[in-house]
């Protein structure tokens, strides 16, 4: 008897030690494709930015949610002033979002909310879609499933779009070194908020020109139309009328909207007052979007 009290009395203390144990710590994670900055605790959310953009782009989302969700902010190599390492060279888009999915499955994350601005929303459903079981659920900010549509005429493919792409990539690369006033022309139609553009422009600068240049042909030629039925994720886009957009507002909604057809559960959202950077433009809005997004 007294040996069996003594099993029952370990038994129980082993149990109680378990239950309390502290969470293991996630394991460091080094890529040469991403880096990745971890803050908060709760709920994992990932948040990806877009091309020849920096991690700080989500920095006044990630204050509002912080305190109750684990935030995680994707570093591109060859953005905003980072090495293009990995990036140097090659498509950009398809390996980092195959970067994301090892970092979620060595973290151990449990279908974490991704979240991504832009080409971060082409990685973004590209993640969700070749990987349905590791996204929980998906926001994309202001991003179509084929970009090229824009770059030919109706009925246009990836592969007839693809001498387009070359010539745009072959442009940017031959391009004067300083692309300031570049930059800042193509800002200036992407983000309304005049004294937020400055620091954008900064960041398009550092950006290493290869990595830029061929992330931007990438998407002109990746069509991820066919595999938006892949995602299983609840999904909601984001998106706003561009300021030079050559259709009228009308047409450009529609072809949004038809653009999602096969992901017949998505919620598309019109967001007004606002261009490119929404999170910028619309700031408390946005914030405010996301925090449902995160509740559903």
């Amino acid at each position: 008897m007294k040996r069996r009290g003594f099993m029952v009395l370990a038994a129980a203390l082993m149990a109680s030690a378990c239950a309390s144990a502290p969470e293991a710590p996630r394991q460091s994670f080094t890529s040469d494709r991403i880096s990745v900055v971890t803050r908060g605790s709760g709920p994992d959310v990932i948040f990806i930015p877009g091309l020849s953009s920096h991690r700080d782009l989500w920095a006044e989302t990630a204050d509002a949610l912080d305190d109750r969700y684990t935030v995680h902010l994707v570093q591109l190599n060859g953005f905003g002033g980072f090495p293009a390492a990995g990036n140097a060279e090659g498509p950009v888009a398809a390996p980092v979002a195959e970067e994301i999915a090892r970092y979620i499955a060595e973290q151990g994350l449990e279908r974490p909310a991704v979240i991504g601005h832009s080409m971060g929303g082409t990685m973004g459903m590209m993640l969700a879609a070749r990987h349905p079981n590791s996204v929980g659920k998906l926001m994309v900010v202001d991003m179509i499933p084929w970009m090229g549509a824009m770059f030919g005429p109706p009925g246009a493919t990836a592969e007839s779009v693809r001498p387009v792409a070359d010539q745009v990539r072959a442009g940017m690369m031959a391009a004067p070194a300083d692309q300031t006033s570049v930059a800042e022309a193509a800002i200036a139609t992407m983000i309304r908020t005049e004294s937020a553009r400055a620091q954008h422009v900064e960041y398009s600068r550092l950006s290493d020109r290869a990595t830029s240049a061929n992330a931007f042909h990438e998407l002109i030629v990746t069509d991820l139309r066919p595999e938006l039925a892949n995602i299983t994720a609840p999904t909601t886009v984001l998106f706003v009328i561009p300021p030079n957009a050559p259709i009228t507002p009308e047409q450009y909604e529609g072809y949004v909207r038809i653009s999602y057809a096969t992901l017949p559960n998505a919620r598309i959202v019109k967001v007004d007052d606002a261009w490119h950077f929404i999170m910028i433009d619309q700031r408390e809005r946005f914030i405010r979007d996301v925090e449902a997004f995160l509740a559903e």
